[in-house]
């Protein structure tokens, strides 16, 4: 019989004069998955933060294993068993897979306490065997894909004693098949009594592996239900506190003529051969396993990465793309996949940020003009429903779903004829995602040629007009939103099927 491993009450917290947390409460049994969920800024962050001593709490309490426990540092908190898994990945690139496992914990032997390395070899062998991953320990970090250096975190996090693992967004950057593996150890887990807490805006996730969902909003708790007793829609209703009955609200646009045309584009290694075209006022999906090309043919159209051979043309004009000024100029705008790494400058304000690419139409004679690039800020705010205290608010001090918005913002600010979007949506709530549907709609019935890439099969499939399919940098099926099926996309993205030209 499950016993009940945590229990958080009447949590409140503050910064400054801004109430984060009110009365906010969690509880957590053994050998479940129980998952937490809300609109970014909902006080999801900060209620894990304290429960991982990260920070302190204003008032309630936190039990554990029914003793009331302080928390005051995160050492504290894994010694009670309480490990956090968090969405940015904490792992120092230039050591060694099994040095960051270890890391302030490396085996010992003899009196001068000599690093024991046969044996934190087998030992993160063992723990990465689990996940189902043949990474060699001694491999260096930054020398692995993103979604294999989450899969170490998680080995890292099941080599400590772990009761209650907090599990933050963990299939954010994860292939398929990673995914597959992270829940068959989360499966293992609940068999030998760890408790979960799982945070993810992935609703497929949440109702395939949780046994409770708890929902919270601006700060507060709403309630909590069983998934075998409820649903989508009664759960977006407790995110939100309305209904959001279209999850995917794509319109039907008549298309115009071609805005973007590719023909052969190659890079030795990478692309092969990739042709294909976006009508004004289509939504082109692009989907793929992790590896495919995707990324590499967005940062390819924007000259971000050199291609061998092959045109690109913009409005039937081709277009000599070397370097990202020369996209910009030809009418292209890219929202990368990694917002806070490559889109955004986080200590930077957001009026400074959405001015990056367009400093040409916020300058006069090339002096920056404070009064146009205030009234960019505010028109780019206003319509894209920014929350900020101000154009001159910190953009890292926002949530994930307005930081997406701020770098759409400074794209869409140059009018752009082609705008590719990189995972438009991951870790955006689902308020936000909802938002940003509706501004592909928009922009795509303003006659905007939109590529999408996209790992969310769903998103992809309600999303797009048409869908192209990448493996090994080829394109290696077309469908049309009639055609298109999840079952035929998962056969041509692991090489299965034959391209062919959608009807």
């Amino acid at each position: 019989m499950a016993t009940q491993l945590l229990e958080m009450k009447g949590i409140d917290k503050s910064f400054s004069d801004v109430k984060v947390l009110q009365q906010a409460q969690f509880s957590l049994d053994s050998g479940e998955v129980h998952a937490l969920m809300g609109e970014n800024g909902a006080g999801k962050s900060t209620l894990m933060k304290i429960l991982n001593g990260i920070y302190a709490r204003d008032g309630g309490t936190v039990n554990v294993k029914g003793a009331e426990q302080s928390l005051s540092t995160p050492s504290a908190a894994q010694q009670l068993g309480i490990v956090m898994i968090h969405q940015e990945l904490n792992l120092i690139p230039h050591l060694t897979v099994m040095e960051n496992i270890f890391l302030g914990r490396e085996f010992t032997y003899g009196p001068t306490k000599l690093i024991d390395w046969r044996k934190m070899k087998r030992e993160s062998t063992r723990f990465l065997s689990q996940l189902g991953l043949a990474i060699d320990p001694d491999t260096v970090v930054e020398e692995l894909s993103v979604g294999q250096q989450q899969m170490v975190e998680i080995a890292k996090a099941l080599s400590k004693n772990t009761e209650i693992l907090v599990l933050d967004e963990p299939t954010a950057a994860l292939t398929d098949r990673e995914i597959e593996a992270l829940f068959h150890v989360i499966a293992s887990l609940k068999k030998s009594g760890v408790g979960m807490i799982y945070i993810s805006h992935r609703m497929e996730e949440i109702f395939r592996i949780c046994d409770r969902i708890t929902v919270m909003r601006d700060g507060r708790y709403v309630g909590t239900e069983r998934v075998a007793e409820t649903d989508m829609d009664q759960i977006v209703k407790m995110m939100v506190g309305r209904e959001i009955k279209d999850r995917f609200p794509k319109v039907d646009i008549t298309l115009g003529e071609d805005k973007l045309n590719v023909a052969g584009l190659s890079r030795k290694g990478v692309l092969h051969d990739i042709s294909f075209s976006v009508r004004a006022g289509e939504i082109v999906g692009i989907a793929g396993l992790m590896g495919a090309g995707r990324t590499e043919l967005a940062k390819a159209l924007f000259g971000v990465d050199p291609i061998d051979r092959g045109t690109i043309s913009v409005n039937g004009k081709p277009t000599s793309i070397r370097k990202p000024i020369d996209a910009i100029r030809a009418g292209i705008a890219l929202v990368t996949e990694d917002r806070k790494d490559e889109g955004l400058l986080l200590p930077m304000s957001v009026s400074d940020n959405l001015s990056m690419p367009n400093l040409a139409t916020v300058s006069n004679l090339g002096i920056l003009s404070g009064a146009k690039e205030r009234e960019l800020s505010d028109k780019m705010m206003k319509s894209l429903f920014i929350k900020a205290s101000s154009g001159a608010q910190p953009v890292g001090s926002l949530s994930g779903g307005n930081q997406q918005k701020v770098v759409i913002g400074k794209w869409l600010a140059t009018n752009p004829q082609v705008l590719i979007l990189d995972e438009p949506t991951r870790g955006v709530d689902i308020g936000a995602k909802k938002e940003i549907y509706d501004l592909m709609n928009k922009l795509a019935a303003d006659g905007v040629a939109i590529l999408m890439i996209s790992s969310e099969l769903p998103e992809v499939l309600g999303m797009s007009d048409r869908i192209l399919v990448m493996h090994e940098g080829k394109i290696t099926g077309q469908f049309s939103k009639k055609e298109a099926t999840q079952e035929n996309i998962m056969m041509s993205a692991t090489g299965g099927g034959e391209p062919h030209a959608a009807s």
